[in-house]
């Protein structure tokens, strides 16, 4: 079997990671994947970018142009939007004719367009779909922040300025897309459950095949390693307790860095202790523009996507904190219980499926950063913190692994396919 895997990015970002593993676990387990991606990064010979032209660059401005006339030129919620109205014709390509089966991961941002998608399915070959957020699901927004208008129909979107009309941006581009699914060979696939009941509950999906698989990853890489070693490398102090956060870009307010700060203010309020033997790690870009509202030590790491770095940077941790305030199924929490680290998150999204509270982290009440800090307390100082991290290494080892995620994806191939020769 040959599968390609459609993403815009080859490195960046959290479906490009996942889109990579997934592609090195299908391999590792007799199919023969590739990826296609608009923005190629590495040598890698499985991973091939489009050819390049100036209207790769053309078709991400002019979409960005569109949505922001329609925002009113304000950059407000520019990139919370994508209307896929510009794209690559991808058909013709070597890599398109020799697959058996077409896999889209994230393909927003000028890599895929509705009308290209279009003619992916009027090939005739079967399309798994996998959603890393909600865009698939809506009209226009990647996170509904909850908003319920995409149960029945987009309109009046609270991210477009103004939008009282019921037919507006986001209503064109549901129309265009329930056009696009009805008695479309599509198998979606959400990466947890969370999503896949939010998917399953838009008025886009009705009739639509979903189910949910998580990503999957490496423990061959991601794993538990010596914790004075791994802080000697990364360049981590070694006498104290580190509280690590990483985000691509830690200002993003999705990811919760302001109930962070004040979780981790509350906590040196509460006992002074802190400020001499503990410490904050923070990876991402903009590191260092937080640093300053935390009362505790601060170790701006920036961004790195050097694989080595990064599991050492978790193995430097005590504790990983990641207050998302929507998030599908973080990589960032999957990487840090593989290395042994327990993590403490909000109760939402597909966080919840992943950190089992009091067993291998702690789930805290969703936006209560009060809570938040009584979960960082009691992984530091109260709970038995060996069986906190044996715990998260096995949970990532039976749900997570490559071997699992692949057979699972390989199930979805052959339903996709047999259900193409049925059709046939």
């Amino acid at each position: 079997m040959r599968v390609l895997i459609v993403n815009t990015s080859e490195k960046t970002g959290g479906a490009a990671v996942a889109a990579n593993r997934l592609m090195e676990a299908l391999n590792n387990n007799g199919v023969k994947a590739k990826m296609l991606v608009r923005d190629k990064e590495t040598d890698n010979i499985t991973v091939v970018g489009l050819p390049k032209s100036c209207m790769l660059k053309w078709h991400f401005l002019w979409e960005r142009w569109c949505i922001f006339l329609h925002l009113h030129f304000s950059r407000t919620h520019l990139f919370e939007i994508d209307i896929a109205n510009a794209g690559s014709d991808i058909t013709s390509l070597p890599e398109f004719q020799e697959a058996d089966v077409i896999h889209l991961s994230w393909i927003n941002q000028g890599m895929l367009s509705l009308k290209n998608i279009r003619k992916i399915l009027d090939s005739g070959k079967p399309v798994v779909w996998t959603m890393h957020d909600m865009w698939s699901a809506t009209g226009i927004c990647h996170y509904a922040n909850g908003c319920t208008t995409y149960k029945a129909t987009c309109n009046s979107c609270r991210l477009l300025p103004g939008s009282g009309s019921e037919n507006d941006l986001s209503r064109k581009i549901w129309n265009r897309k329930n056009r696009l699914y009805t008695n479309s060979n599509i198998h979606f696939v959400a990466c947890s459950r969370w999503l896949e009941e939010k998917a399953k509950q838009s008025g886009l999906f009705v009739g639509q095949r979903v189910t949910s698989i998580p990503n999957p990853i490496d423990t061959r890489v991601f794993c538990k390693k010596d914790k004075k070693e791994s802080r000697h490398r990364a360049g981590l102090p070694i006498d104290k307790r580190l509280i690590l956060f990483v985000s691509q870009r830690v200002t993003d307010e999705r990811k919760g860095m302001a109930y962070f700060v004040d979780s981790i203010n509350k906590l040196v309020a509460a006992y002074p202790a802190m400020k001499s033997n503990t410490g904050v790690a923070i990876l991402g870009g903009h590191s260092e523009d937080v640093a300053e509202q935390l009362s505790l030590p601060v170790y701006p790491l920036g961004y790195v996507n050097d694989t080595r770095k990064i599991v050492d940077i978790y193995n430097s941790a005590d504790t990983f904190v990641l207050p998302s305030l929507e998030d599908n199924l973080p990589n960032t929490i999957m990487e840090s219980m593989a290395c042994g680290v327990p993590c403490v998150g909000f109760k939402v999204g597909g966080i919840p499926e992943m950190i089992d509270s009091h067993i291998n982290g702690y789930v805290a009440n969703f936006k209560d950063s009060d809570d938040l800090a009584r979960g960082i307390r009691w992984v530091l100082d109260e709970a038995d913190y060996d069986s906190l991290s044996k715990a998260a290494v096995s949970k990532v080892s039976v749900q997570y692994s490559q071997h699992s995620v692949a057979m699972k994806y390989i199930e979805v191939y052959n339903q996709a396919l047999a259900f193409k020769n049925y059709r046939i």
